[in-house]
């Protein structure tokens, strides 16, 4: 019967999942992107450079906003892990939380700048609001988020077609993450200009953007939630009656050693990437582009533009790749381009000849796709490894105790960015900071990241999961409790 269902020695026909299912699966990245990353890609420029906010203030908001998602993330996984419905676990979460996700975007941004003189401990309100609108936010977009990443390791059983999935998923998110790149430019249209000024209203023009995108966000939400299914559900976690235990739960995962590797593995990247995101800008504003933030701005769209045009470039060559020579060591090679392109922008971000800042950003994007695509994928083979030894498919804990990492990493990182632009001596008043402030930022852009990198292809290599000790843990696991 098995054989019957294998066309051209390729993967078996019940294995593979129609192009139009992984399209509309892969709307969530939207959701995500714009969700949880348009924030901390806008806060500096929104917060600092237009209200004025210190830079150390913004970067404590955006750690504290971070260690409160990451506190959310395993009761999220937890939830969806244990809840049983006629329209599954994952996708009831996915269709409530997007849509509320989408609709309360906007409140992220619902400040005024004439807050930022009032003080409450001392603090400007402004950094108040910031914690509060976030305290609100965060729990309901990772009520979609970790559900959503859960339903991506369990849409197939075939170690070659998850990669396939990620793949497609990953080249949605690098087109969405395009909208975070925009979001700055889109403040440049002529609506949000200060008439007689030269300059714009950042604020408003967030605000307006924010609206746009969360009606986007509610409407992918719904698509997701009416074209996409739950393999697992009915054959496998409906037989099973034990509620997951929280606590227990997550202290099992950690004990999977293959999934301690890929944390250390994904946190080590997010920690140094993330660390000097900020300093991207800063470098393109007041290095490139002289301290002129419209033009500034109107570079990190493009550089946006050759970040997505990276990843989707790279996320089929590297999923080529991984079919050729194998997941891990196509990760590596993902690691390596990430090193070229964070070293090399400490010769390609330059006023001289700006565009070759592109160069870079698409190098970054192209290792940063690949890279995430290989570790979900990767994640999706540990989960069988996890079936195996204990009988449970918990893709959820897994989802929301890798997020949760992953959040901290990209909170310190974002800490220290925040310290990196106080300590240089960078002042957001000036157009022409110091030189030795732009050496700071240039230098901690280029070297970094690149510290990241090296403990993640450490890391990625001891993961003992090839693909023929796959493909044995999944016919073992079809002996044990047949096929899905």
């Amino acid at each position: 019967m098995q054989e019957a269902n294998v066309v051209n020695g390729k993967k078996p026909l019940r294995d593979r999942l129609s192009v139009s299912t992984k399209v509309f699966y892969s709307l969530g990245t939207a959701v995500d992107m714009w969700g949880l990353w348009l924030y901390p890609a806008v806060a500096f420029a929104v917060f600092n450079m237009y209200l004025g906010i210190q830079p150390w203030l913004v970067g404590l908001a955006l750690t504290l906003v971070r260690v409160w998602d990451a506190i959310t993330d395993p009761i999220a996984g937890w939830l969806s892990d244990n809840l049983r419905s006629k329209y599954g676990r994952r996708r009831p979460f996915i269709l409530i939380a997007g849509i509320l996700s989408g609709l309360l975007l906007p409140i992220l941004f619902l400040v005024s700048p004439s807050w930022v003189a009032i003080k409450f401990l001392g603090v400007s309100a402004v950094f108040w609001y910031m914690l509060l609108s976030t305290l609100i936010y965060i729990p309901i977009i990772t009520a979609f988020t970790v559900p959503y990443y859960s339903l991506g390791a369990e849409m197939s059983p075939d170690y070659e077609e998850r990669t396939s999935i990620m793949s497609y998923r990953s080249m949605a998110q690098k087109v969405s993450e395009l909208g975070n790149f925009y979001a700055l430019r889109f403040t440049n249209l002529a609506w949000f200009l200060i008439p007689g000024t030269g300059q714009k209203n950042t604020l408003l023009g967030i605000q307006v953007y924010t609206v746009i995108l969360g009606v986007i966000m509610a409407i992918f939400a719904i698509t997701i939630f009416f074209r996409t299914k739950e393999r697992y559900y009915e054959k496998v976690v409906l037989k099973v009656t034990k509620k997951i235990s929280f606590l227990s739960g997550f202290g099992q995962v950690l004990k999977c050693q293959p999934y301690r590797q890929m944390v250390v593995m994904g946190g080590a990247f997010t920690l140094g990437t993330s660390m000097v995101g900020a300093l991207g800008y800063y470098a393109t504003v007041f290095y490139v582009s002289g301290g002129d933030k419209i033009i500034g701005d109107n570079w990190q769209f493009w550089m946006g533009v050759a970040f997505m045009l990276g990843g989707l470039i790279g996320v089929p060559l590297h999923a080529a790749l991984a079919h050729r020579i194998g997941k891990r060591e196509a990760a590596v090679v993902a690691c390596a381009v990430g090193i070229c392109g964070y070293g090399g922008s400490w010769f390609l971000y330059t006023p001289a000849i700006q565009w070759l800042q592109t160069i870079s950003s698409g190098l970054m994007g192209m290792a940063a796709a690949s890279l995430w695509m290989l570790h979900s994928s990767i994640g999706a083979d540990i989960i069988d490894y996890d079936e195996l030894n204990t009988g449970k498919r918990r893709e959820g804990a897994f989802t929301a105790c890798a997020s949760y990492i992953l959040k901290l990493g990209n909170s310190f990182g974002y800490f220290l960015s925040g310290l990196i632009l106080t300590w240089s001596g960078f002042t957001w008043k000036l157009k022409v900071q110091a030189p030795e402030t732009i050496f700071w930022i240039r230098f901690s852009l280029a070297s970094l990241p690149i510290v990241g990198l090296i403990i993640a292809i450490i890391f990625v290599l001891r993961v003992p999961l090839t693909k023929q000790k796959s493909e044995e843990i999944r016919r073992q696991l079809e002996v044990r409790r047949g096929t899905v």
